[in-house]
């Protein structure tokens, strides 16, 4: 893919265009390769030789055209944060355990996350797939696997009320950052997301023989960095905190979680004794129930499933007879987090952290708990429908920046970041206005984001200046749309305009249910014959539909009937509904 050689003068270094928003929502996101392709160890062979691949498939997931790393656009509005990103790690991913079928792929993703934070009393349950997304545009999914007991068996399918416990059966299929990625294809974590600490500096080490990371040795004295954002608007950040919550000065200790396994220690009942005969009681609040689990702990022992825990703050201490409390006992609530004062949030905020051992091992709930601490209107969606700030554009829209030459006995050598798959020219002239071709073609070094050009010359002035002249073919992290929001009835646009159109259905017929996508959204003009098909169609609610429409700049000026059809039925016809101008 070719583009348009845009040359930088080094003395014009462009820093203004570095700035950041105030807002850690906005500022934490990990961007540092974003010019760097995505890349996997597809084996165990293949991690020990450090032979990573930029493409690669199995006959499901298939990533045939290399993919720029993790979060390539960043927005932000008064109320939300918007992220485009290709779900795939900025480290190495794999190699997965032997006969792991699923391999990553770009999932070209945008989702927003809110700014503000609402607590409504009611809590929700965390659902299956992205309940966040961690900095590096990676996706965080909570505690479960998927399966639960339904009574009489494991299923992927139940009342949902004994789950597995991810970290506990599914670790074997996690690749050295503890990460894997189901049946679509998306790369995510359920626990201690350690790659990305390492990148992050949050006291990990990397063994670049087996490459393999682990808990740091030494003490560590550096509050953990933001690491994710959840659904509901709160931070993640890493397993070190202060120790006390609201003192910047108190020190820095590993936080420790509120749960302990229900094994007749810490105050709980013994699992091998009760069979299972109840749920916790943070499973009985949350799920407004207690339901008998399976009681065959020699087939399913004590620690398989997420209820298999108890919450201390539910518990007696056998030791002193008193409740065991938050912030002298152990550290993080149930939703596994607490409010405290952090290095971004010197004034205070609600923060998740993530849980491990003394000995560096994932601990339940490993991220959050079961339920939001905040109500969780995060979501992807498929188009921005508001007036948005850009706050970082990656790939082919970084910009192309020159380090401060350096020049030792008449070598002139110039460097400067380049993004993977780009080619690069070198030009030089002794008065900015005549310029001359020094060397084109030039490529970033595999795996980095950095080129350079070594030129040796007698002048005593010379000026120099690199632009990138073409880009190797790729697959983007999606098209990101904004567009004017609007409604049906009742609303209107202009010609050439984007449109995301809420359309409230008539009460006849019936609505069908949510779950019930329609087959087509359609624009019409009967007189003149003229439709246009929406695109992005959700179903918001019973009877909430919305739909994206470019509307062309020929369109036919007037109002116009709005369709909405679901297959096989019902179909509905909303007369006169929505204006083009």
């Amino acid at each position: 893919m070719k583009t348009k050689f845009t040359p930088l003068v080094f003395a014009i270094l462009l820093a203004a265009l570095r700035v950041q928003a105030d807002d850690p929502r906005t500022s934490s996101w990990f961007t540092t390769y974003s010019g760097k392709y995505a890349r996997v160890y597809t084996n165990a062979s293949s991690q020990t030789s450090g032979n990573a691949v930029t493409s690669w498939g199995n006959g499901s997931q298939t990533q045939s055209s290399p993919a720029y790393c993790g979060v390539q656009e960043i927005y932000f509005s008064t109320n939300w944060v918007y992220i485009r990103t290709t779900g795939l790690g900025s480290h190495i991913m794999g190699a997965w355990s032997t006969g792991f079928p699923n391999l990553p792929a770009n999932q070209k993703v945008l989702y927003r996350i809110p700014r503000t934070n609402a607590v409504p009393p009611t809590k929700t349950l965390t659902a299956l797939n992205a309940i966040g997304y961690f900095v590096d545009g990676v996706a965080m999914f909570d505690s479960r696997d998927g399966y639960v007991w339904t009574g009489s068996a494991e299923s992927g399918s139940g009342n949902g009320y004994w789950n597995r416990d991810a970290y506990v059966n599914e670790a074997a299929t996690f690749d050295p950052a503890y990460a894997h990625q189901e049946g679509t294809g998306t790369y995510h974590y359920h626990a201690n997301p350690i790659a990305l600490r390492y990148l992050l500096g949050d006291h990990v080490a990397y063994n670049s023989g087996s490459k393999t990371y682990s808990e740091g040795n030494a003490t560590n004295i550096k509050h953990s960095p933001i690491l994710g954002w959840v659904r509901d608007g709160y931070p993640v950040y890493g397993p070190y905190g202060y120790s006390t919550a609201t003192n910047a000065n108190s020190g820095i200790r590993r936080m420790i979680s509120g749960y302990v396994l229900r094994n007749g220690q810490n105050g709980t009942d013994n699992l091998t004794n009760t069979l299972r005969a109840n749920l916790p009681a943070w499973a009985q609040r949350l799920y407004n129930t207690n339901s008998a689990g399976p009681s065959a702990l020699a087939t399913y022992p004590v620690g398989r499933y997420m209820e298999d825990k108890a919450y201390l703050g539910d518990l007696t201490n056998s030791g002193t007879g008193q409740k065991y409390v938050q912030g002298v006992d152990y550290d993080l609530d149930e939703y596994n987090g607490r409010w405290c004062v952090t290095p971004e949030f010197p004034n205070g905020t609600y923060a998740y952290f993530v849980s491990i051992s003394s000995n560096g091992t994932p601990t339940y709930p490993y991220n959050i708990g079961r339920a939001f601490r905040g109500d969780p209107v995060g979501s992807s969606v498929t188009v921005i429908s508001e007036t948005v700030t850009t706050c970082f554009l990656g790939n082919t829209n970084l910009e192309t920046v020159l380090d401060s030459p350096t020049n030792k006995n008449g070598s002139v050598v110039l460097t400067w970041n380049a993004i993977e798959g780009g080619s690069y020219q070198v030009e030089a002239s002794t008065n900015l206005t005549a310029w001359t071709v020094l060397q084109t073609g030039i490529k970033s070094a595999t795996n980095q984001v950095t080129a350079a050009h070594t030129n040796v010359t007698s002048l005593d002035k010379r000026f120099y200046r690199v632009g990138r002249t073409f880009v190797a073919t790729f697959d983007s992290a999606g098209t990101t749309v904004t567009a004017t929001p609007a409604s049906a009835p009742g609303g209107n646009a202009a010609r050439g305009q984007n449109v995301y159109l809420t359309i409230t259905l008539p009460a006849t017929p019936p609505n069908p249910p949510t779950m019930s996508v329609p087959s087509s959204v359609y624009l019409t003009n009967t007189t003149s014959q003229w439709s246009l098909s929406g695109t992005s169609i959700a179903h918001l609610a019973t009877n909430t539909v919305t739909a994206l429409f470019a509307i062309p700049t020929n369109a036919p000026a007037g109002t116009h009937n709005v369709m909405v059809i679901f297959s096989p039925n019902p179909a509905y016809t909303l007369t006169a509904a929505f204006t083009i101008n």
